[in-house]
């Protein structure tokens, strides 16, 4: 159990998300799989929130991240799902 530390608070928040390709197409692979990780890894840095573990399947993302308490976790979807969308 590791706690995260902000100016006034200790938190360990964690949510585990899973998002699936539209009609379930099994389009995650290869390069695509690759860009995926690699967009989920930049938007959550930039917003201070830390991956504890995550996998690409061909037709959906799991992921557990750790988010400071000032982040709905609607937001982080919006903000992660908003950047692999396309």
């Amino acid at each position: 159990m590791e706690y995260r530390y902000g100016s006034h608070t200790v938190y360990q928040i964690e949510y585990h998300f899973v998002w699936v390709t539209k009609y379930r197409y099994k389009v995650l692979s290869g390069e695509v799989a690759e860009r995926v990780r690699e967009l989920v890894r930049q938007t959550c840095e930039a917003f201070e929130i830390r991956i504890v573990k995550g996998v690409v399947s061909k037709d959906h993302v799991h992921i557990l991240v750790s988010s400071p308490p000032g982040l709905a976790p609607s937001e982080i979807m919006r903000r992660i799902k908003g950047r692999t969308a396309s």
